[in-house]
């Protein structure tokens, strides 16, 4: 599905958009790149009272799509938990939902989705199927799961048509009522209020773990990753079929948001 041309320039990235960003698209980490770092990387992610500590209120964000997934969604009977990681956002579904369900757990790392596997299935009972792939690549089956849950993920898309032809995925492989649930990294339409942001994001890091650290994070950023500002990202969910859309939380660069499929 491409978007009409009004609204494509409507959510057109702006110059000042990866000025702290500077790679181009086309000589952003590969696949290959971005699973092998993860593939590194299983211990950090494996702790859920903390989430990711680069990520700004990643405790809360956590809690509050979980909760949200919960609150909208009737049953809860499969899940999609896209980028899994450690397995951490299915752990805590389960948790705020009290009850089993079958969780596809996909991600690009084979040794994040072995510890998801083994993480998840201590507490739940229903059905787990591991996925290991790029999500843009797999088959699935149209109206599959009842809610999809994407933490930290789809920054991973590239250009417009990337971003569109994903979102619309995402639409055609939830059941009708069901919802997707997403947190993330973005950025800012207004250059002011997006420098603002980063410095504030930046002041985080270097409170955190120290101006290395926060040198560190953002060369990864640079390299790896292309996100979108959250607006846009509400608008694509609109364009693509979802039929509600809503933001659950906003600090600095990490957002909180998720939509409704019609019935």
């Amino acid at each position: 599905m491409g978007l009409a041309p009004e609204l494509k320039s409507k959510l057109r990235i702006t110059p000042y958009a990866f000025c702290l960003m500077p790679t181009p698209l086309h000589k952003k980490s590969s696949i290959t790149d971005i699973r092998d770092r993860f593939d590194n990387d299983v211990e950090r992610f494996s702790v859920l009272a903390t989430g990711q500590s680069a990520t700004i209120d990643a405790p809360l964000a956590m809690e509050l799509i979980t909760q949200a997934a919960v609150s909208v969604t009737s049953p809860i009977q499969r899940v999609l938990d896209l980028g899994c990681g450690a397995g951490n956002n299915t752990l805590k579904l389960r948790l705020e939902l009290g009850q089993d369900f079958d969780v596809d757990l996909l991600d690009l790392s084979q040794p994040m989705i072995e510890r998801a596997v083994q993480r998840v299935g201590e507490i739940n009972s229903g059905t787990i199927i591991p996925i290991h792939g790029d999500f843009r690549e797999i088959d699935m089956a149209d109206e599959t799961y009842d809610v999809i849950l994407a933490a930290a993920v789809l920054h991973h898309l590239r250009d417009d048509a990337d971003w569109e032809a994903t979102f619309a995925k995402l639409h055609r492989v939830l059941k009708p009522g069901g919802s997707i649930w997403i947190t993330d990294l973005v950025l800012h339409e207004v250059g002011a209020v997006h420098d603002l942001m980063w410095q504030r994001y930046g002041e985080y890091l270097t409170d955190f773990g120290g101006a290395e650290y926060k040198e560190k994070v953002f060369a990864y950023i640079d390299k790896e990753d292309s996100p979108r500002p959250l607006t846009y990202q509400l608008d694509l969910l609109r364009n693509v079929g979802f039929a509600h859309v809503d933001v659950l939380h906003k600090n600095s660069n990490f957002a909180a948001f998720g939509a409704v499929k019609a019935l």
